[in-house]
């Protein structure tokens, strides 16, 4: 009997720690806690409700001269088995 009961506690005690592991979101935590989605801000608020945009947090990206560039920007999700005449010829 005693057994038995020893068993259940630890069975619940289990169950608990492993519940406590999940993931925190908006709708686990408290009332006023937001996670946000790993952004910086751009900028900051103003006393009166603004919100001023600061060039030196904006993010700045480096692209290079593409021209002449062989290759094309989309790659299409279903690809097609190609063959040409120039892999074959090499081939053989």
């Amino acid at each position: 009997m005693a057994l038995g009961i020893l068993m259940g506690i630890c069975r619940a005690m289990r169950r608990k720690r492993s519940s406590t592991l999940n993931i925190l979101s908006s709708k686990r935590g408290p009332r006023d806690y937001y996670k946000g989605k790993n952004c910086k801000s751009t900028g900051f608020h103003t006393r009166k409700g603004g919100y001023v945009v600061m060039d030196e947090k904006l993010p700045h990206y480096v692209v290079p001269d593409l021209t002449n560039f062989k290759l094309k920007p989309y790659v299409a999700q279903c690809s097609r088995d190609a063959t040409s005449s120039e892999t074959t010829a090499a081939t053989k």
